[in-house]
């Protein structure tokens, strides 16, 4: 089973795309694929392949700290503890958690040598499942969607996107896939860390744009950091000048692994909704 990342520094290149229409090419092959929708501030993958989201298969939830005033010494343990600056302690006050900011690690409740902080368990975020026909397959049952979407007003959705990889990575082994294939959300923050950490490739996707050039600059250097395998795809190749992105991919001694041009063929499959039976 090999597990690939398609992420990409910036929003808006063609990431759901390129997922898709690497699903369709393995599908056509005969492979059991799963596709896992990493980005769940946003998640649209299901959109591009004509599917609803009904009733969740999974809830995820996170514990976060309660504080029990009886108890509370105000000696700001827990304030000097917390790596994500989520707890503010005025002098001789209590301290007050912010929420936005909590990564629910649990480090204050551990720490707190009076027992004041006891955890609060709280729904983050849901993971759809569905089971995708395409007209394309020689195999019956072969291509399955796994969706992760935050509960709005969650700030930190690193830890639910852990959950949503967690439940792919389980169910791709019960049903013995070929591939797991991670549609990331753009950017280099923690939710993108979450789902290319461990994986055997990233394939990043980028436009020739500055922008693209700028962002594409950024992905590649988070992936080598990581240690982690990275070609890149540069979308709507003719439209643009790709000089900037052949410099950085050189520069990181990667070479653009496809070149996909503009199509309006393809654009209307995105807008419909059928993108798994378009012939690339």
């Amino acid at each position: 089973m090999r597990k690939i990342a398609i992420s990409g520094g910036k929003g808006g290149t063609g990431k759901s795309t390129v997922a898709i229409l690497f699903a369709n090419q393995l599908i056509k092959k005969g492979k059991k694929i799963i596709l896992c929708d990493c980005d769940v501030e946003c998640p649209n993958d299901y959109l591009l392949l004509g599917q609803k989201l009904k009733n969740p298969v999974e809830k995820i939830y996170a514990e976060f700290p309660k504080l029990i005033k009886k108890k509370c010494k105000k000696c700001g343990l827990c304030a000097k503890t917390c790596r994500s600056n989520a707890i503010f302690q005025a002098p001789g006050q209590y301290p007050v958690f912010l929420k936005d900011l909590c990564s629910a690690c649990g480090a204050c409740w551990i720490v707190c040598p009076y027992g004041a902080i006891k955890e609060k368990k709280e729904e983050t975020g849901q993971i759809y499942f569905n089971k995708v026909k395409s007209q394309e397959s020689k195999v019956k049952n072969n291509f399955y969607l796994i969706t992760g979407m935050a509960k709005a007003g969650i700030e930190e959705t690193g830890p639910v996107v852990t959950e949503v990889k967690r439940f792919a990575l389980n169910f791709a082994k019960k049903v013995k896939a070929d591939y797991v294939l991670f549609d990331t959300a753009p950017g280099i923050h923690c939710p993108v860390i979450s789902a290319i950490m461990d994986c055997d490739l990233v394939y990043t996707v980028t436009e020739p744009t500055p922008m693209g050039a700028h962002d594409l600059n950024l992905i590649l250097d988070l992936c080598q950091k990581l240690k982690v395998s990275t070609k890149v795809i540069l979308n709507q190749a003719d439209l643009g000048d790709k000089r900037k992105i052949e410099k950085i991919a050189k520069n990181f001694k990667i070479k653009i692994e496809k070149e996909i041009p503009y199509s309006k063929k393809l654009v209307e499959a995105y807008s419909k909704g059928r993108l798994l039976n378009f012939n690339l």
